[in-house]
């Protein structure tokens, strides 16, 4: 049964989910004009247009439930990183094509389930959300697991980057099912599942995956950081400096 919706926790929330797919989607829009062949620069880009769409929407109800009168791009725009709350995962570097796609399934197969969750969420406006991000992310799945397939089960060459990959991407997914207050907050609210919920369901379209791309389970998944949303690396440094230049150098600037 839902119970009262703690703000400042609801708020707090919005944010992780905002940040995971504006930080990822920026990740994934860096292929675009270098990708290994153009459908898939294509592909990337148009994932990252997706990602970045559905940021929009999670950063502008964040901004609305806040009540501060900050809009989406104020919070994607003028926060600092240790402000922002995105898995360390999604803010990892691009690496070759194989540890881009890697990093992709991974936090595929956990985006997939919490939406898939969320569709039932007790607030309206998130179940509305993660409704439309859901036929987004159901691509993103399919694809970034196709290709972890072809190309971990293809060359040798292919294969050994691919088993590279996931070994250096997956210490990063425990962080996904950690559970915390703000978690639990919202679990009592009705308005999204415990993280820890959802990783039976992520083990298994993960393990069935590997299992077709011939490429070796690394065993218990972990948090490398060792704790939720851990202190964040260098690379956001990078990220945000990038995504955030214009409004630094020129404040308030508009089109």
């Amino acid at each position: 049964m839902a119970g009262a919706v703690d703000q400042a926790a609801f708020v707090e929330w919005l944010q992780r989910i905002g940040d995971n797919a504006l930080i990822l989607g920026h990740r994934v829009s860096e292929w675009c004009g270098h990708a290994p062949v153009l459908e898939e620069d294509i592909a990337l880009a148009n994932q990252a247009l997706d990602l970045i769409g559905q940021c929009q929407l999670w950063l502008g109800l964040a901004a609305e439930v806040e009540g501060r009168g900050r809009t989406a791009d104020q919070l994607a725009y003028l926060r600092d990183a240790v402000e922002f709350r995105n898995l360390l995962l999604v803010e990892r570097p691009n690496g070759d094509f194989g540890q881009t796609l890697m990093r992709q399934f991974l936090f595929d197969a956990f985006h997939i389930e919490l939406l898939r969750a969320l569709k039932s969420s007790a607030d309206p406006r998130v179940a509305e959300i993660a409704a439309k991000a859901e036929k987004e992310v159901a691509y993103h799945l399919e694809r970034s697991a196709d290709l972890v397939v072809r190309l971990g089960d293809g060359t040798a060459e292919s294969h050994a980057r691919m088993e590279k990959a996931l070994k250096s991407q997956w210490p990063y997914t425990g962080e996904m099912f950690l559970d915390d207050a703000v978690d639990a907050a919202m679990a009592q609210a009705g308005i999204a599942p415990l993280p820890s919920s959802l990783r039976p369901a992520w083990e298994r379209t993960v393990s069935e995956v590997l299992a077709e791309a011939t490429l070796a389970h690394p065993g218990e998944a972990f948090s490398h950081k060792g704790g939720k949303r851990g202190v964040h690396t260098e690379h956001l440094g990078f990220v945000l400096a990038e995504m955030q230049f214009l409004q630094r150098a020129y404040p308030g600037a508009v089109w």
